[in-house]
């Protein structure tokens, strides 16, 4: 049996990170850890080939070769994906589709032969054996969670490593909160399912294996949902698989409670995580009541995220607009916040409702619900009717990335950010990529951008205030022109 596995594009967005990764000639940021791991469930006598179309196209000699396509997409590929469902049904390739964005789509597209949905663990296993006795049904699905004690190492051959900058591993699935807009407890769950640490374990040392030291990204939802099994079994392992051993600085996805726990950021910070992403939203705190973010309530946001980042971890952050209590202070209020807390890597998105959350319960009896939702943080569309006049909310949304991502005022965030942030001490290895990376970002952003001033004003200071940070503060210089790039092309 020949299974291609086909990962769909992604739209420009500010996360697809393209404009920074051209810096050091990588095409994306991570291959798709869902169909990797995936392939390591089939029969290990079937071929399979990956076909991650945001570094390679789709050839004719691949659909020619296949028995079946395997699609997985999140809601932002949803274009891409018709598309992909498309040409393999004009070859006369049979589709099997699963995925973030078919488990919580409201209409399941035409042209595939079974959608094998939620998680694969559970739902896999009956399609293969229907599959083997020739009695495929079109949809496998469940209410239960599976238990990750059996999920596989991810087949890391199938990606072609030099495309990427991150290569990804997952250690619990579902959060405890549940935040009105948030998908992740539809699809996962309220209780963190966890891996055992020899598993996180063998998976490190598979992808060590391969020769790979690059970033390695933790993509739980919450981190820090299971902080018992966290600080007992997961990071001291970690800490002593990093002994010896150069590269591989972790990040990963935290709430903002994580400043609560000092023993939990220390750990963090030895085992080698150097960034994590918090979903603060707003600093309004009638927002957070609405939106049930309660763990980010009556509590100094700023405050928790300067701790965070004094520990050695730096804040990336995630912002929404367009709450019900919002007001059009709301988008200077924003812009205030991100500037204070040096926030370098703020991502602003309009409220969406994706299918089957509280919001998008409450929404529709309300009768506030517009098209399907887009997934997209760039293309200024929402699928709610909110209660702001939507022009004003469109171009508030826009007023608040003219201004963080304008040089003068994104350099002033990036000193701001080194002046406080310890970076952990991480054995790097010093790659040409990074010394090409560079070079071009002195051509590019130190002679030819329209940031230059603010770039070697940059340069000087963090060499004679912060030389240990130097390196990121280059990549956050190349990750302003990428933000800035997606900015002009696809926002303003």
């Amino acid at each position: 049996m020949n299974i291609l596995l086909i990962y769909p594009e992604f739209p420009d967005t500010f996360w697809s990170f393209r404009y920074a990764l051209r810096f050091i000639r990588k095409k994306a940021v991570s291959p798709p850890l869902g169909l990797l791991t995936v392939a390591a469930m089939l029969p290990q006598e079937w071929d399979k080939r990956l076909v991650d179309l945001n570094v390679t196209s789709l050839a004719d000699k691949d659909l020619a070769w296949a028995d079946y396509a395997f699609v997985s997409a999140m809601q932002v590929q949803r274009e891409s994906t018709l598309r992909v469902i498309d040409r393999c049904n004009r070859a006369g390739v049979k589709v099997v589709a699963g995925g973030p964005l078919f488990s919580s789509d409201i209409e399941h597209p035409a042209g595939v032969e079974s959608f094998v949905l939620n998680e694969a663990e559970l739902t896999l296993p009956q399609f293969l054996e229907d599959l083997r006795l020739g009695s495929l049904r079109q949809v496998y699905t469940t209410n239960e969670f599976a238990d990750l004690s059996g999920s596989p190492v991810p087949l890391w051959n199938l990606a072609n490593m030099k495309h990427y900058d991150t290569m990804s591993l997952q250690f619990s699935r579902g959060c405890p909160y549940q935040c009105e807009f948030c998908n992740v407890t539809v699809l996962l769950g309220h209780r963190p399912r966890t891996k055992q640490a020899a598993q996180v374990i063998a998976e490190l040392d598979s992808l060590y294996a391969t020769g790979w030291r690059g970033n390695v990204f933790f993509v739980d939802d919450n981190f820090i949902g299971n902080k018992k099994v966290l600080k007992e079994e997961v990071l001291p392992a970690l800490i002593a698989w990093r002994r010896g051993k150069s590269g591989l600085p972790f990040n990963t996805e935290v709430s903002i409670n994580l400043a609560d726990d000092e023993e939990l950021l220390h750990l963090m910070a030895e085992a080698g995580f150097d960034t994590v992403f918090v979903g603060i939203e707003t600093p309004d705190e009638e927002s957070l009541a609405e939106c049930h973010k309660f763990q980010n309530r009556n509590r100094d946001l700023a405050a928790s995220v300067g701790h965070i980042q004094r520990a050695g971890l730096r804040v990336q952050a995630g912002f929404i607009v367009g709450f019900d209590s919002d007001t059009p202070s709301i988008f200077q209020r924003q812009i205030d916040f991100i500037q204070k807390t040096g926030i370098v890597t703020a991502m602003v998105g309009l409220l969406q409702a994706p299918y089957g959350t509280p919001l998008y319960q409450r929404l529709k009896r309300e009768g506030r619900l517009r098209k399907t939702m887009s997934g997209d943080n760039v293309d200024g569309s929402t699928n709610i009717i909110p209660k702001m006049d939507m022009a004003t909310l469109r171009e508030g949304y826009r007023k608040i990335l003219r201004s963080i991502y304008a040089p003068e005022v994104y350099y002033q965030r990036v000193r701001s950010f080194l002046r406080d942030y310890r970076p952990p001490k991480i054995k790097a290895r010093l790659e040409l990529q990074h010394v090409l990376a560079f070079l071009r970002s002195i051509y590019l952003l130190g002679i030819k951008g329209v940031e230059r001033v603010q770039y070697w004003r940059l340069v000087l200071w963090t060499l004679l205030r912060r030389p240990r940070a130097f390196p990121l503060a280059i990549t956050l210089a190349i990750y302003g022109y990428h933000f800035r790039k997606v900015n002009e092309l696809h926002v303003q």
